[in-house]
């Protein structure tokens, strides 16, 4: 057996300028049958007159009423102190009768002890409240 080892006999060594165009026609095929398939399925066969409509708010939005509970238990309406729960349930009694009911935020304080909250949800089932939700801080990033 024999090997040829060196340079090529014959005038090789010339620039091949042709582009192989295979690869590209095989690609476009095969998007120009895939564009073949979906554009039957995105347009529709029957022709309808769809109704014209502008989105627009119909309804406002009540605001929202925000109850603190600080460190010793006082209950505040936004910065107004609250005597006692009582007081408290007078004043969520004349804002459930709102239509449409503005919904409660409770900000209770993380030293302060659940007694307090306790008192402020069950003073908003008294009054008839039905959205209550809590106003909390998300964690420090990375703890």
């Amino acid at each position: 057996m024999a090997m040829a080892v060196g340079p090529a006999q014959g005038d090789d060594d010339e620039v091949i300028s042709a582009i192989n165009t295979t690869p590209l026609v095989d690609v476009m095929l095969v998007l120009l049958i895939i564009f073949l398939i979906t554009i039957p399925v995105v347009t529709t066969s029957i022709p309808v007159a769809l109704p014209k409509e502008r989105v627009e708010v119909r309804e406002t939005k009540p605001d929202s009423i925000i109850i603190s509970v600080d460190a010793s238990g006082s209950i505040f309406w936004y910065d107004l102190k609250m005597t006692d729960v009582n007081a408290l349930v007078a004043r969520l009694k004349t804002v459930s009768a709102l239509r449409p009911q503005p919904e409660v935020q409770i900000r209770g304080d993380a030293t302060g002890l659940y007694e307090g909250v306790g008192k402020v949800l069950s003073a908003c089932q008294r009054a008839g409240i039905a959205k209550v939700s809590f106003i909390t801080e998300p964690p420090a990033l990375g703890g």
